[in-house]
């Protein structure tokens, strides 16, 4: 039986461009659920068409419902700490075998860890500005206007202040990075993506390099490659990643 830490091991010591796509699984082992697991925010959430959270043009008409989850959302995300595999993409930075992260995710735990170089295609959370006049608020403040009304509004202009999230409805941010990242990668590591939503699932069939996707459960090989072979692999990652990186120390000594 092929030994996969040690064969991701070997990949990753032998590739100079390395790009990241990371999803849900890594917020998850952080403590932050997923949105459409058996145990994710929509389960969680006791109204009907829960999408509708994320619909720009609900949100326009009336974003109460939208600020009950954030609420929550944050507070969950405040408290998340980076856990082992986000710590070995920052080591990976640092050597200069990483050159970047497309992340779907929205909580920043990649820049939280010390990664540089992160493309948030769905936007942040970190980051807020009022829809009116422009001004910008931070996390922290929000929260801060969230513990005295539910909508928080603008200091200067009284307008309802959004988060830097992509909604439903809303293009995604940094899509030309994104592919210009996999173009020029030769390895790809899919991390915690079931690769379902696009246009991420898409980006990585853009490398002329190797694919790796890690990620617990099933995912959708749709927007895969035919013309080369991923590796895919139905693993914890953050368990996996401690065995491939102790694999990787080995090969740098």
């Amino acid at each position: 039986m092929e030994d996969l830490p040690q064969k991701c091991a070997e990949m990753i010591f032998n590739s100079n461009s390395i790009a990241v796509l990371s999803g849900a699984g890594m917020s998850t082992n952080a403590g932050i659920p997923d949105f459409r697991g058996p145990n994710g925010i929509y389960k969680r959430v006791n109204i009907e068409n829960p999408e509708r959270i994320f619909d720009i043009d609900y949100f326009y008409k009336d974003p109460t419902l939208f600020y009950k989850f954030h609420k929550k959302f944050l507070e969950l995300v405040k408290n998340a700490e980076p856990t082992f595999t986000y710590k070995f993409l920052v080591e990976l930075e640092k050597e200069g075998k990483l050159k970047g992260i497309v992340t779907q995710n929205i909580d920043s735990l990649h820049q939280k860890s010390g990664s540089k170089r992160v493309y948030e295609i769905h936007g942040g959370c970190w980051k807020n500005y009022c829809l009116k006049c422009g001004k910008e608020y931070s996390q922290d403040e929000i929260m801060e206007k969230m513990d005295k009304e539910i909508v928080p509004k603008c200091d200067t202009c009284e307008g309802i202040i959004k988060p830097d999230i992509v909604f439903f409805g809303e293009p995604v941010k940094y899509l030309t990075e994104a592919e210009k990242l996999m173009k020029n990668a030769d390895l790809v590591l899919v991390l915690g993506s079931s690769l379902v939503v696009i246009p991420a699932a898409m980006l990585p069939s853009l490398t002329e390099g190797k694919i790796i996707v890690i990620n617990k459960g099933e995912i959708s090989k749709m927007y895969l490659p035919l013309d080369k072979t991923a590796m895919i692999i139905d693993e914890e990652l953050d368990s996996f990643f401690r065995r491939v990186a102790n694999n990787y120390h080995k090969l740098k000594k």
